[in-house]
């Protein structure tokens, strides 16, 4: 009866951590709309459009290893509550940002609202790995994973209906005031209710403490590390290293592939002056023709949906496909695949090269948690260490974009598709590093954040 008790208020704990990973997926996916948006709102290059995804990610940098060092010392649920303030702050700042057109406030905003999200990760990711059987981590990090890309899914579609109706950045093409005035006004609506969904969520989250705290483990007295003795811990393993790097490459190429989507599904050599995508079974639906021939950016924009649609479908299969594969080896085969494709794009490109740079996504899916859980699974250092290394690298998102604006505006979009594609093959090799090397752990019996 107190085993069958104790499962229950697990999975309630669990399920209350996976409502974090919704969350902070869908306002993270905004920003590939946006910067398409502030490309044209402001009259940006793509290189200085891409600041604003420099701006989201460099908060992982900044604020990952004192949010481990926070979340160490006060346990997960009273820094989660704390993530939650901060975004709501994010958002205030947002708001602020678009009834003033002041791209440097848009900045300032995304890096706060980002800052509270990597308190988020820091202290979720951990916990969703430890809520429940050992033996299953992999499994359960990938699901919660998979809600993070259902959140992915939506944002996109928000984002490119309210930031880019109307507006165009291909060359010789002017944004309007009025076109302007709207985009900004859904930039606006969209934070507004981005704020209110994470105070509910603040909310429920606080009346969930209980709930999740008692079904966290719980890490030994004195175990506490500060600032310098998890950066110390982190950079006395060497998997932890490794891991970092892989995340950096992995989020670095996730993130480039998405926020120069819509800009690249516009050009005249790929979907500008096409029909085909609208002939596609829900996609085509989903973009909504205007009657115009051709796609347009905000269309574009509505259809890098199903590129983290691809991911939310791909951590379905990949939920499954874990507990009878060998995750090292899953990781291999789906970088390895996304390198490819990569490759595609590159070299052929055109209407197909549309199609299959939206696919893949699916291939990124498994990436982030695997990646994850095989380093915690191989590192010396603390989990609180590890996590805090793993989310500090995320700050690959903002570089990554950068390299590839500043590609991207010297030789196209899809010549661009190189950067991203050595990025995968570095990751295939660390899959495959991983499966020969033994686990300090057993599987998924990984010394969690408490």
């Amino acid at each position: 009866m107190v085993a069958s008790a104790r499962s229950t208020q697990t999975m309630a704990a669990f399920a209350a951590v996976t409502t974090l990973f919704f969350a902070w997926g869908f306002i993270t996916s905004l920003v590939d709309p946006l910067v398409a948006a502030v490309k044209g709102i402001f009259t940006l290059t793509d290189l200085q459009a891409q600041a604003s995804a420099f701006a989201f990610f460099f908060a992982y940098f900044v604020v990952s290893f004192p949010a481990a060092a926070l979340v160490s010392r006060i346990r997960a649920v009273p820094a989660i509550i704390t993530a939650l303030v901060m975004m709501i702050a994010g958002c205030l700042i947002m708001l602020a940002a678009a009834n003033a057109a002041n791209y440097w406030l848009v900045l300032a905003g995304l890096f706060v609202l980002a800052s509270g999200i990597t308190i988020l990760q820091v202290a979720a990711n951990p916990l969703a790995a430890a809520l429940g059987d050992p033996k299953l981590s992999h499994f359960r990090l990938v699901l919660s994973q998979t809600f993070n890309s259902v959140g992915t899914f939506l944002g996109p579609l928000l984002g490119a209906h309210l930031f880019l109706a109307g507006v165009e950045v291909k060359e010789g093409t002017v944004v309007t005031e009025a076109v302007r005035e709207q985009a900004l006004a859904g930039i606006d609506q969209a934070y507004f209710w981005i704020c209110g969904l994470i105070a509910a969520l603040a909310l429920f989250f606080w009346f969930s403490r209980r709930v999740v705290n008692s079904a966290a483990p719980v890490a030994p007295e004195g175990s506490q590390q500060g600032f310098a003795g998890l950066v110390s811990s982190a950079f006395s393993s060497k998997w932890t290293m490794l891991g970092g790097l892989a995340i950096f490459l992995y989020v670095g190429a996730e993130v480039a592939i998405g926020t120069q989507m819509a800009l690249f599904l516009n050009g005249d050599s790929v979907w500008g002056h096409s029909d085909a995508p609208f002939g596609v079974p829900l996609l085509g639906t989903l973009m909504g023709s205007d009657g115009v021939p051709g796609v347009s950016l905000q269309e574009a924009g509505k259809a890098v949906a199903f590129y983290w649609g691809g991911a939310m479908i791909g951590r379905f299969i990949g939920s499954g496909l874990l507990t009878i594969v060998r995750a090292d080896r899953l990781l291999a085969l789906f970088t390895a695949v996304a390198a490819a494709m990569c490759l595609y794009v590159f070299a052929i490109g055109g209407v197909t090269g549309g199609f299959v740079a939206l696919a893949i996504g699916l291939f990124n899916s498994i990436m982030f948690p695997v990646i994850f859980t095989l380093t915690l699974e191989r590192s010396t250092a603390s989990a609180e260490a590890t996590s805090g290394m793993l989310c500090t690298a995320i700050v690959g998102g903002a570089v990554m974009p950068l390299l590839v604006g500043a590609v991207s505006d010297g030789h196209g979009y899809a010549f661009a598709m190189i950067v991203p594609a050595l990025c995968y093959v570095v990751l295939c090799i660390f899959a495959v590093a991983a499966g020969r090397t033994p686990a300090i752990h057993a599987e998924g019996e990984i010394a969690s954040i408490h």
